[in-house]
């Protein structure tokens, strides 16, 4: 057997010998086509605190190759005295609209300090484009209206990184986490905090946005999340988050990501020794399925009764398009929608089908080394991972993977856009294109399919 193949890759961004930075990776595809949108933090130097401003390359995918356009400096992405960071772009279909979130944080106040005095320093900001990415408009600070409140009991707080979903329903979701202060007062000092994954959301096209409930018990951080279709009791939502607990830890939510329930640990998916960001995408299962031997595996997470999140749909709802009323999360709060606002998302009709999912992190356990990607046919078993098929061999940390329409198994292809270097892993950020077929063959067990299931 020949050496397992290395997808092409592409560097989109690399260090400059003035000593600018580029990290913290987004990927976005927008359609038609699709335009990819590549975004990354532009820092003064790797470290946290330098971070300074958002940067864009845009790409049209052509077959299995993309031509990426110059690198843009996003100015509009800026609030006065703040730094800019995380990029967390989703992709509003009915109006075309992107959204680019990220949060601001004031001066040079790092992380660390904010967790430690309890006093947050970080805004929640985004712009919007219209045309895919050519133009931005000006930052909004959403900071009092979706955080409010609960920004007393944070001591701090970000989006992603990585990309936000949107579910059929039409609700625009961005992953997120805080640092919650559980203890404030020993000695004049912040006692004790705990970091907890979330989501803000939006049911109305985008014009107003609140937050969802904290993951309740163990310790999670960044994070990204995914609809999967096809569970027992319906569709649910995938939260997949890093942990200092020596692994990753997933949560479900019934309820379209305004909770979720208690969060396992995944054992399959081991976390490096200080912990690294990891993407995670779903996806339609393969019809004819070409999987291994036995039937579809509903695994431990079988035994799971969740009510449906709402239709489920492959693809984007149509811009623009009208659906039947009842079944949105506007509805389900507020009664009957058919005379609801035109602006509201309306539901689109169920087509559901069984949904696979594609994580990336970096595999190395001591150090940010090796990026790999691992499948996973049943998503709500933690067990379900397969062993990683590293598509690069090297110093890697943060990533973003998107899924995309394309030749091979199903006509899925996928894109991943990851921090990599030589000697260390915030050298450059890179892409990468590879098909299921490819994952299917570099992934333990699926060397080859066993036998081809009818739909």
């Amino acid at each position: 057997m020949g050496a397992p193949r290395v997808p092409a890759r592409t560097v989109l961004f690399e260090r400059e010998r003035t000593g600018l930075t580029y990290r913290v990776p987004a990927l976005l595809p927008v359609p038609p086509g699709p335009t990819l949108l590549a975004f990354a933090e532009q820092r003064l130097s790797p470290d946290d605190s330098h971070a300074h401003r958002l940067v864009l390359r845009r790409g049209t995918l052509t077959g299995s190759s993309v031509q990426w356009g110059g690198l843009r400096v996003l100015g509009t992405a800026a609030l006065e005295e703040h730094r800019s960071m995380n990029p967390c772009p989703v992709f509003e279909a009915r109006t075309g609209t992107v959204f680019l979130f990220f949060i601001a944080v004031l001066g040079h106040t790092p992380e660390a300090v904010q967790i430690a005095t309890g006093r947050n320093a970080a805004r929640l900001c985004c712009v919007t484009s219209q045309d895919a990415g050519l133009t931005w408009g000006g930052a909004r600070d959403l900071t009092v209206e979706a955080v409010g409140s609960s920004e007393h009991d944070w001591a701090t707080f970000a989006v992603g990184p990585g990309h936000g979903v949107q579910l059929p329903s039409g609700r625009l979701l961005v992953p997120a986490y805080t640092y919650r202060v559980d203890r404030r007062e020993c000695f004049g000092r912040i006692c004790r905090t705990s970091p907890h994954a979330f989501a803000f959301y939006s049911d109305d096209l985008g014009r107003t946005w609140h937050h969802g409930s904290l993951v309740p018990n163990l310790r999670s951080g960044e994070c990204q999340l995914a609809v999967v279709e096809g569970a027992p009791g319906g569709p649910v939502l995938y939260c997949n988050a890093r942990s200092p607990l020596g692994s990753r830890v997933q949560a479900l939510s019934a309820d379209e990501g305004s909770s979720f329930q208690r969060a396992q640990l995944v054992p399959p998916l081991p976390e490096t020794a200080r912990g690294c960001q990891g993407s995670v995408v779903g996806f339609p299962a393969p019809r004819p399925s070409w999987l291994w031997p036995g039937p579809w595996p509903v695994g431990a997470g079988s035994h799971l009764h969740l009510p449906r999140l709402g239709p489920g749909v492959q693809g984007y709802p149509e811009k623009g398009s009208e659906g039947r009323c009842g079944d949105s999360p506007r509805e389900r709060r507020h009664g009957p929608g058919c005379g609801r606002d035109r602006g509201d998302p309306a539901p689109l009709s169920p087509s559901p089908t069984p949904t696979w999912l594609l994580y990336s992190h970096p595999t190395g356990r001591r150090a940010r080394l090796h990026m790999g990607v691992r499948l996973s046919r049943a998503p709500l078993d933690p067990h379900s991972w397969t062993e990683p098929w590293v598509i690069y061999d090297g110093p890697s940390g943060y990533s973003d993977l998107a899924a995309l329409a394309g030749p091979g198994v199903g006509g899925q292809s996928f894109a991943c856009l990851y921090e990599s270097g030589v000697r260390v892993s915030y050298e450059e950020i890179a892409f990468s294109f590879f098909s299921l077929r490819d994952v299917l063959d570099h992934v333990s067990p699926g060397k080859r399919p066993a036998r081809c299931l009818p739909s």
